[in-house]
């Protein structure tokens, strides 16, 4: 998992995704849903795709499956992110995908998917997480990892500020973001999103946390004008008139961790990738300076899951077995080999419980914050309506919009967008 290239490699083919969304071939829904099994004994031959890091470590690990189910060989064809979409329109639109594929949130090719078996047990699984495979009602695809967005902290320099534990709500966080400044000699007290590209998504945690909602219940309307909303938006804003946030913070993932480990700025919300940049940068040694906690809340903690799903595609050559690698992958014991190998966050709950995540205490936060944690819907539109999102902070942090008038934008943007 290299959530730094993939991040932005996925954004550029979202983008191309939001554009090309109407008239390919595989999207017609009139035609009658396959059946698929899942073989009590994987046979044949079947064919993967997988991007980045996964795709390179996939065929050494699903030896032991290939060994508990003689006569399978699985095939995994490793591909680039900045190609994945490009290769599965192409694929779709020619009849000729493989088996079944790691899908990194791409609704676009929702009817190229086959329905989830009821085999493939997804009750252990975290619910935000199987909320990100369900599209239009149907689970059509299986949680394979979990990304989750948490508060990373300075706790030496904290204790300098007069803190010995965790901010636990929105008016903690801003005191301890403002103390960090004041008495521990912090740059700035906190990083946060101020309208680049992402910044809507990431800043999802504070509406969600103050009760808001992207639509309304059988999602056909954006609601995004709304007070819980205005009120989020409203204390994100005050980091920034308040002077203990960046406005104008380089957005690299790199910077961010450079300036966590020098104290610049010494609190963001991030997600697990950065344990390993902090670790890679500093050593183990640093994992006693810092901690991670849930996000402090506001009606709630509530952050954002995100991560890659498998899905088995209606034209499968091999359905049945693939629906069984879907399976073997989905067990708490391989996913905890899994995140051993490639340290990849689990899916499935019971798997938290081994000691070779309880043993790490950096991890705790992120269990305890996919218990809550959420997922925009999983529409194309979505894509558009986020980057409209992004112009609306930006002109609220960076060119001083009253955040009704911007949310009042953003709300009539988001209606011309619609919700397909």
């Amino acid at each position: 998992m290299r959530y730094r290239s993939a991040v932005a490699a996925l954004a550029t083919i979202l983008a191309a995704a939001t554009l090309t969304a109407c008239g390919r071939a595989g999207e017609d829904t009139t035609q009658p849903q396959p059946s698929s099994t899942v073989a009590a004994k994987a046979t044949g031959t079947i064919t993967m795709w997988a991007m980045g890091t996964e795709g390179e470590l996939l065929p050494g690990f699903v030896k032991t499956f290939e060994a508990a189910n003689p006569g399978v060989k699985v095939e995994v064809t490793a591909v680039p992110w900045d190609s994945a979409y490009q290769k599965f329109q192409t694929a779709i639109a020619a009849g000729n995908v493989p088996d079944l594929a790691m899908m990194p949130g791409l609704p676009v090719f929702k009817d190229a998917f086959a329905p989830v078996p009821e085999a493939v047990d997804t009750a252990g699984m975290y619910p935000g997480a199987v909320s990100t495979g369900t599209i239009g009602g149907r689970l059509l695809e299986v949680p394979w990892y979990v990304d989750v967005r948490v508060l990373y902290y300075r706790t030496d320099l904290a204790k300098k500020a007069g803190w010995d534990k965790p901010p636990a709500t929105w008016e903690e966080l801003r005191q301890l973001a403002q103390d960090l400044r004041k008495k521990a000699g912090a740059k700035w007290g906190i990083r946060l999103p101020a309208g680049t590209t992402g910044s809507f998504l990431s800043a999802l945690w504070m509406p969600w946390s103050n009760g808001a909602e992207l639509m309304n219940a059988d999602r056909s309307a954006w609601t995004l004008d709304t007070p819980e909303f205005a009120a989020a938006y409203e204390y994100l804003a005050s980091y920034f008139k308040q002077g203990i946030a960046d406005p104008n913070a380089d957005t690299a993932p790199a910077a961010a961790v450079k300036d966590f480990l020098t104290g610049d700025t010494p609190m963001l919300v991030a997600g697990p990738f950065v344990r390993g940049a902090i670790t890679q940068s500093a050593g183990k040694a640093f994992t006693g300076k810092y901690t991670t906690v849930p996000l402090p809340a506001g009606k709630s903690s509530t952050s954002f899951v995100g991560g890659s799903n498998l899905v088995v595609f209606k034209a499968a050559k091999n359905p049945d077995s693939a629906w069984k690698l879907v399976q073997w992958l989905s067990e708490a014991r391989t996913q905890v080999e899994w995140y051993k190998l490639s340290g990849d966050l689990p899916a499935v709950q019971a798997a938290w419980q081994d000691p070779a995540l309880t043993a790490d205490p950096t991890l705790a936060a992120f269990a305890e914050q996919l218990k809550t944690a959420k997922a925009p819907p999983q529409i194309v539109s979505f894509d558009k309506v986020g980057a409209a999102g992004d112009a609306a902070i930006e002109q609220i942090i960076k060119g001083g919009t009253p955040v009704a008038d911007a949310l009042r934008r953003l709300q009539q943007q988001a209606e011309r967008i619609g919700v397909s």
